[in-house]
């Protein structure tokens, strides 16, 4: 591009055993910190961020006056994390995998490992008469006709196009309330639990079994494509909400238009998917903690401002060391004006490429502007999945690394800023982690 300094290439390798370039998930190599012994499978895509402790908050002049990011030393479990930011292509994984289930599931074939089949006579079957790996005749006339309940039809059809309708992409998952669980205790002499809860609308009422911990999600998973446009007036970013998402060009590019909702989502999937292909439970995939992230980020250099170490944004040649806003008007310097596809950048010392810039990144964690007052130094966490009803102070969450739209005050790894769950924003990706199933060596 034509901001870009001579000599200052952004797929260059360097030192590391990964260079500059991002490469696909199953050709990565996955790399650890010297001495960690690994007692589980590497996961796929993921780098072993290993445990220890660090000072938590800004490293430099708090110039946004925000008075939220005060110091104060944390101490970290090791676990796995993302190489890059969760990608187009492997979000549409998920996409496909939805639709094959709403169609599954209007064929009568849902959850068949789970389905009890009996004979004639009652005897359970030791096979499922159900089986999802059994391909669908898309040629069958009354499976296409059934597909077509699935396009936009009537006046929602755009000049006769059989489209597919991604407001049906609707994903069901349940887990457990583990922080209502512990409020409770279980009496073996009367066979039930013994405590009180906080419902949904907001009573405080009694334990009674463990249904009370179950929470029931519901999500409706679709990219708001649509962010291009809102996110900016006056600005010609059709072209990205038409075709950033789907188009082949951009499968290596972070996924946007993600809500924190969505994002969880996710994280369940690829925890079901692992059980389902592997037949283990691994520890969940999930969004990172706040303190998890900045951790991972500084990439074992204490007290750095950003993620590559050092106070400055640019290398000893004056390039650019992220996708950011460099300067105003000029988003082009750095190499990319929008995003950029995920590793375009040098990794930091722990393997983990844009823990700062290209897109900021969802975690798991409520914004407090007083949480680090009251966290604990050990593998701190506030979490809060807030009700529609709630007030909107309850639905902020904690982004973190800033992105290409972004001046480079919140590139720092301490920088911490929020943004509403139910929000989708086209500089909002995200990327998972799991713990590690080990001791900290």
């Amino acid at each position: 591009m034509s901001g870009l300094m001579t000599g200052c290439s952004l797929f260059k390798k360097g030192n590391n055993e990964m260079g500059g370039s991002w490469v696909p998930h199953d050709k990565r190599k996955v790399r650890g910190a010297a001495g960690i012994k690994r007692s589980e499978i590497p996961p796929k895509g993921m780098v072993l961020v290993p445990g220890g402790h660090y000072v938590l908050g800004v490293s430099d002049e708090d110039i946004m006056l925000s008075f939220n990011t005060n110091q104060r030393t944390e101490t970290v479990d090791a676990f796995w994390m993302d190489q890059t930011e969760i990608t187009n292509y492997e979000y549409r994984d998920f996409v496909s995998y939805v639709k094959e289930y709403n169609l599954r599931k209007r064929l009568g074939q849902e959850y068949e490992e789970f389905l009890v089949v009996e004979d004639e006579d009652g005897t359970p079957l030791d096979e499922p008469l159900i089986n999802w790996r059994e391909k669908i005749n898309l040629k069958d006339q009354s499976i296409r006709e059934i597909l077509n309940e699935f396009n936009f039809s009537g006046e929602e059809a755009l000049m006769g196009k059989k489209e597919y309708d991604v407001r049906t992409l609707i994903y069901e998952w349940q887990n457990i309330d583990f922080d209502k669980a512990a409020r409770g205790i279980w009496n073996p002499e009367t066979n039930s639990y013994e405590g009180t809860i906080i419902n949904d609308e907001g009573e405080e009422v009694e334990i009674k079994n463990r249904g009370d911990f179950i929470t029931r999600n519901s999500v409706y998973i679709y990219p708001d494509t649509l962010c291009w446009m809102r996110d900016y007036k006056f600005t010609y970013n059709e072209p990205f909400m038409i075709r950033y998402f789907w188009h082949p060009s951009y499968n290596d590019y972070p996924v946007v238009g993600i809500s924190w909702q969505q994002a969880l989502a996710y994280c369940n999937f690829r925890t079901e998917t692992e059980i389902r292909h592997k037949g283990e439970m691994p520890h969940n995939y999930r969004l990172p903690t706040e303190v998890e992230w900045e951790y991972a980020s500084r990439g074992g250099l204490p007290m750095q401002t950003y993620p590559w170490g050092g106070p400055y944004t640019t290398n000893i040649n004056g390039c650019y060391l992220a996708n950011f806003k460099p300067q105003r008007g000029k988003y082009d310097l750095d190499g990319g004006v929008r995003t950029l596809p995920v590793g375009s950048y040098e990794p930091n010392d722990f393997g983990l490429y844009d823990m700062a810039g290209n897109v900021a990144e969802w975690t798991t964690n409520a914004y407090d502007e007083n949480a680090y007052s009251f966290y604990h130094d050990l593998s701190p966490t506030y979490s809060y999945n807030a009700k529609k009803s709630d007030p909107p102070a309850l639905k902020r969450k904690v982004i973190r690394g800033g992105s290409w739209k972004d001046i480079a005050y919140y590139l720092q790894c301490g920088a911490r800023t929020f943004e509403y769950q139910e929000k989708s924003r086209s500089y909002i990706g995200f990327r998972c982690v799991r713990s590690y199933m080990g001791m900290n060596k």
